[in-house]
This record gives C-alpha cells, structure tokens and sequence, in this order.
C-alpha cells in the first residue's frame, strides 16, 4: 500500500473516531458540569486535572519510543524493535515510579501552601489527588503499547480503544448524576479505573498483535540502545514536562487568586478546544510515522515534504472547525451548556488563536526528534514555558483580569513557534523560503479571508439557531474553496486530484 493510501486510510480510522467520541465528550462534560457544580468541576480541575493532561503527557513520550519504533522501521530491522520494546517497558516504569513518588512527597506542600479550596472540600480533593496518582502510572506504563500501533500505523485499534474510552466516560458522567453522596470522589476514582482499563486492552491487543511484543529484558536487552532513549525520552519528558507543569502552575495561579470557579471555566474551554483540536491532531498521527520513517530510511527532501504538508493541514484543519465558532462563540456556549462559566467566551475565544499559532508548527516537533537533535531544543523551550507561570503571577499580582492567562499563553506560544523554525533552519537544515511559501502564506491568507466573509454575514443577522447554521455552512464552504485553490500547491492538487479518483473508483 503506498504511503498516500496508507495515510488515508489511517486518517479515515481517526476521523470516524473523533466524530463518535467528539460528540460523547461533549454532552458528557456538559453532563459531569451540571451533575458536580461549577466549584467542584473546578476542584477536579485543578487538582486533578493531572488526569487531563497526561493525555498530553501520554502522546509526548509515545511520540519519544515511537521515533525509535519508526526509524527502525524505516532500517528494516526488526530484532531492534524487540530491543527498543523491552527497554521501552522498562524505562516507564521507572519513569512511572518516579512521578509517583514526586507526587506523594510534594502532597502536603500541594495542599497546605498552593490550592485555594474550602475547608468542607479538602478531603474529596485529597482523594482525587490520590486516584490522580493512579492514573498518572497505569497512563505512563501504556506508553509502549500507545507507540507500538503508532509505529504499525494501526489506527483501526487505536480508534476503536478511544471510543471505548469515550463510552467509559459517558457512564461515569452518568453514574455521577443519580448517586447522591461523594460524587466528586466517585468521579476521581471511577475516572482512574478506566486508565487501568485501556491499559489492560492495550496491552493484550498488542502482544498477540506484535510478535516484538514480548517482555524478556534477558535476551532483548541492549544497555548502549537503553542509554540512548533514556536520553532521548528524557530530553522528550524534560520538554514536555515543562508544558504540562506551565500550563498546571498556571491553573493553580489563577486558582489562588480568583478561586475554583475561573478553573471550571478554564477546564471547560480547554476540554471544548481539545475536541476541536482532535479534528487536526488526528491527521497528525497518521503522518508522524511517515516523517519518522521518511528520515530512518535517508530521505531527508520526503522528510520535509511530508512536515510542511502536515504543519499546513494542521492549522487549516483547525481552523475549518475554529472559525465558525470564534464568530458564534457566545451562542454555541449557551447552547452546549446550561449555566456557563464567567469568562467563558473571552477564555475559548483566546484559546483558539493560542492553539492556531501552535500548530502551524508543531509537526516541526517531530521533524527535530526524527533527526534526534533535541538537547538544546528541549532546554530553551523549557525555560520559556516556565517563564509563563511568572508572568501570570506577577500579571495577577498587579491586578489584571483572569483572561490574561491565556493572552500570556499565546505570546508564548508565538516565541515557542519563532524558536522552533530558527532552529530547524540553525541545525536541520529546513529550507525556510520553502516552509514561509508552503505553509505560512498560504494558511494566512486561508483564514483570514475564510474568517472576513464569515464574519460579514454573523453581522447582519440577528442571533438565532439559524444564524448559525448560515454561518457554519458559509464558512465551510468558503474555506473548502481557498483550501483548494489558494491552500494547495500546484503538485498537491495534482496528488489529491487523483487520490480523488481512486477513492471514488474503488467506492
């Protein structure tokens, strides 16, 4: 099967996925929002909102194992991907052990110095704290398997263990809502049993999927090829850990100064932009293992090509599904949820312009960790993510209004983005001319004039269901025609064009 196919087909698994779990996820925060209240959804949140973003967590080091996976892949090698299994098992357990034992010792200083929580809600909170523990090594331990299917490009399963998820979490939303007592702790220790659940599926699948699946550190493993992913997981896990504890210690910020309440709307925007930003991170997964084993097999020009096809899908995908919303934003909150939360609107809205600046270059990411020059990297982003949390306090402390926590985030955001293209062109030798003409031009002018001639209609409209589905299609549409004549390249047409064909020919 050719590499388009295969991206296609993949890409189509994920799709169908993230309709199905989208629209579960939804109505089942709108479910445990109602069912838990605006204070206790945002204790969940700040406390254990670990849980949420070990997702993220979760894909940065499966992205570390499956580069090794790929490039293998790429080699033709397969006793290698036995070795790179083997210690991948056992650097996350001990990656998992470690964060575990950080998290109980730093649990008194967590509670007596840091939160800002009512006296009556300190014990449920210590309970989610514990079953965040939990969830934080059975999400880790996961990791192998989560990057064994993406090196196999095996999306079917992938697809098919999130919905399971989804479903998992519908019934707890569910199972919280006609229980009378404890239901904040219900839902912490219900939510970390399913984290042992998908790691249960995983694991079965994949060893009698993957005959690289097989845990014998006796025979397969390889102490040079366990120093080399510890180092590049570590280097991975120091970079992304940054982003985890930037993003928690601002929400523990904002959480002293302006209570639980602003972390419930601050987890309701982030959960809502994460739906959206599924529409686009779905496609990415089926194209990082073709940039990993474009560069494992010596084509760096396939390499790139591939990047800079995937940084632009990136933020038109995003942006197809953002730009409708933006403009109706303050309907489609009061649509979706009953009582919304203060800031809202101003919350979502800047979180989509912070996510649009992300991800037209965030494939760069894995262009730099499939050549494996990610020391430095790592160390420069971690200290501008880091600066964030000492921004916004001092942004506070000044007394400036809750919002500024996502402004903050978008400019570093855009110094992130700056950075990483200096240093793909620095030290991997991107072609810049190429990514400004290929991607930034080209997804600049889709958006902006997409997000023009959208905004040109909402405003002679009165608000009304009907008002959005006008703008939603107008949208759409629009976007669907810049895509194609001002989004693509002349050879990208040309390739679409015919995958075009074959895909109706085979139908």
């Amino acid at each position: 099967m050719s590499i388009s196919s295969r991206i296609i087909k993949n890409t189509g698994f994920l799709y169908i996925k993230m309709g199905i779990t989208v629209l579960i996820s939804l109505y089942t925060t709108r479910l445990v929002l109602n069912s838990l209240g605006a204070s206790d959804f945002g204790i969940f949140n700040v406390v254990g909102g670990a849980i949420a973003m070990l997702s993220f967590l979760n894909v940065s080091m499966a992205a570390a194992t499956q580069r090794f996976m790929s490039y293998s892949e790429g080699e033709g090698n397969k006793e290698k991907e036995m070795m790179i299994f083997n210690c991948a098992i056992i650097l996350h357990l001990c990656i998992a052990l470690t964060i575990a034992i950080i998290l109980i010792c730093i649990k008194p200083l967590f509670f007596d110095y840091m939160l800002n929580i009512k006296p009556e809600k300190i014990n449920a909170a210590k309970w989610i704290y514990n079953f965040t523990i939990i969830s934080t090594v059975f999400t880790v331990m996961t990791v192998p398997y989560d990057a064994i299917l993406n090196a196999h490009e095996n999306m079917l399963y992938y697809s098919i263990v999130g919905i399971i998820q989804s479903i998992l979490n519908l019934l707890v939303a569910i199972f919280i809502t006609i229980t009378a007592n404890n239901k904040l702790i219900w839902y912490g220790a219900l939510m970390a049993i399913i984290s042992i659940i998908v790691m249960i599926i995983m694991r079965v699948y994949c060893k009698k999927k993957y005959n690289e699946c097989v845990f014998h550190p006796y025979k397969y493993y390889n102490r040079k090829l366990f120093k080399e992913m510890t180092s590049f997981a570590g280097w991975s896990l120091f970079g992304s850990s940054a982003g985890i504890i930037s993003g928690y210690g601002s929400n523990i910020v904002l959480n002293k100064f302006y209570g639980t309440i602003l972390n419930a709307t601050n987890g309701v925007c982030g959960q809502l932009n994460g739906q959206m930003l599924s529409f686009s991170n779905n496609m990415l997964k089926a194209v990082n293992p073709v940039i990993v084993k474009s560069e494992g097999s010596g084509s760096r020009p396939q390499m790139y090509k591939a990047t800079f096809a995937a940084c632009k899908l990136s933020v038109l995908m995003y942006s197809f599904i953002a730009i409708p919303f933006v403009i109706e934003n303050s309907y489609i909150l009061k649509l979706w949820l009953k009582n919304v939360p203060p800031y809202a609107g101003v919350f979502s809205q800047l979180m989509i312009i912070q996510v649009m600046i992300e991800e037209i270059s965030l494939p760069l990411g894995t262009a730099i960790g499939a050549i494996g020059k990610i020391k430095t990297y790592n160390f420069v982003i971690s200290i501008v993510l880091y600066s964030e949390i000492i921004a916004l306090y001092f942004c506070f402390k000044l007394g400036m209004q809750p919002y500024m926590l996502v402004i903050i985030a978008a400019i570093v955001a855009t110094i992130q983005t700056v950075y990483k293209v200096f240093y793909c062109c620095r030290y991997c030798n991107m072609p810049l001319k190429q990514y400004i003409n290929s991607v930034v031009l080209r997804c600049n002018i889709v958006v902006a004039i997409t997000f023009l001639c959208a905004f040109f209609i909402h405003s002679f409209m009165d608000v009304s269901f009907i008002r959005l589905i006008i703008v939603c299609v107008a949208s759409f549409i629009i976007f669907a025609i810049l895509f194609y004549y001002l989004g693509l390249t002349a050879s990208e047409k040309k390739h679409l064009n015919s995958l075009i064909k074959d895909i109706l020919r085979r139908l």
